[in-house]
């Protein structure tokens, strides 16, 4: 079978730069990895295809002889002068390596030592998290509560540094300031984190006491935070720079205050709304009558129960449930009834009630109702 063109095997034009084809091939030899194509059966020949393109057209050299004679350049037919034969992995140089431990390192990231470049000579801080419980009604108006955060604080004494005396931190003689070592194995270049500066890429000869050369402390920090009208729980609050300090002068982290709303005794929430079940009498809820209730906002509302009505009849209280935490405005309150039969009933009541129960005719049009398809049904039964 004919060699494909190296050009279209890396998807470049013949006049590519050597940043181009280089580019070309760290793309391609990513997607076509065989062990990110376990089920493609041609992965592995496409992948020895793509470098054994790379391995022709990035030495200017051997790019020249193959813009000129094309693949009779390296399948020893042109007498001696094509070099090495092409092909797959064999006889690579360090560029080739390198361009492979740059692919090494788009497909397994941090393994074994993390990715490329130089090492940070100073570290973000951690996030904080803080979890805060607060009551519906103060996630109704909005608080501002004082928290005591627990973590890490820039060291006074060195002023974040690490070193005692304002000396400043020196590169690493292992890494030459790089935070990582590397070590050639074939064609591949693997990097580890370096065993002297544990990655810092620089180290202090003369360390601060107060820190211990880390340029911060632990020490409780007194935050004020805003909690705004509306928050619900599992609302995130982000506070920037208040997290853990970073470590030599490192960029602090961030706080984030998680909300938990308390269970209320009176009200559930569902959103902006709110509902309310309130028990009424017997005689309220068949005579109709008047009920107060109360408002999350401390207030009381006047609400009329309309003559007949059951257990689970809602009414709505325009504009008294929860704000939202964005945008204007206020959710509804609803008034779930909930009739109550009548307990510890002395005998004149019991008397009463039977009297009432004797004359009653088309009172109760539930329970006629479904006494009447539960006859139905024995009546089916039977036929």
């Amino acid at each position: 079978m004919a060699k494909r063109d190296y050009y279209e095997v890396l998807g470049v034009s013949k006049g590519a730069s050597d940043d181009e084809i280089k580019k070309a091939y760290r793309k391609k030899a990513k997607e076509l990895h065989p062990d990110r194509n376990s089920d493609n059966p041609n992965a592995e020949a496409q992948f020895k295809e793509v470098n054994e393109a790379y391995d022709a057209l990035k030495d200017p050299e051997r790019k020249a002889a193959y813009d000129r004679f094309g693949h009779a350049a390296f399948d020893g037919s042109m007498g001696g002068g094509g070099g090495r034969p092409g092909g797959g992995f064999g006889g690579g140089n360090a560029d080739f390596a390198s361009a492979f431990s740059d692919v090494f390192e788009d497909l397994f990231g941090d393994f074994m030592g993390g990715g490329r470049g130089g090492g940070q000579r100073a570290t973000r801080g951690s996030d904080l998290r803080y979890n805060m419980r607060i009551t519906l009604e103060e996630a109704f108006k909005g608080i501002q509560k004082t928290i005591s955060v627990p973590g890490s604080v820039a060291c006074d004494v060195c002023h974040g540094s690490g070193a005692a005396g304002g000396a400043e931190p020196t590169n690493c003689p292992t890494c030459s300031g790089m935070g990582k070592v590397r070590a050639q194995q074939g064609f591949f270049t693997v990097e580890r984190t370096c065993p002297t500066c544990s990655g810092m890429g620089q180290i202090i000869k003369n360390p601060c006491t107060a820190c211990g050369g880390a340029g911060r402390v632990n020490k409780d920090r007194s935050l004020s935070v805003n909690i705004p009208a509306g928050v619900e729980t599992g609302t995130r609050i982000r506070l920037a720079g208040e997290g853990e300090a970073g470590l030599r002068g490192g960029p602090t982290g961030d706080l984030y205050i998680f909300i938990d709303v308390a269970d209320h005794p009176i009200f559930e929430r569902d959103g902006a709304n709110l509902f309310c079940s309130v028990p009424v009498s017997m005689t309220s809820a068949a005579l109709g009558g008047e009920i107060e209730v109360p408002t999350i906002d401390g207030g009381r509302s006047r609400v009329k129960i309309p003559a007949g009505s059951q257990s689970g009849r809602q009414m709505r209280l325009k504009g008294k449930g929860m704000p939202p935490i964005r945008g204007a405005g206020r959710g509804d309150m609803y008034i779930e009834l909930s009739v109550e039969t009548p307990v510890n009933l002395s005998s004149r009541q019991k008397e009463l009630l039977r009297e009432f129960e004797s004359l009653g005719d088309g009172n109760n049009p539930q329970s006629s109702n479904f006494f009447s398809k539960v006859k139905s049904f024995w009546d089916g039964m039977k036929g």
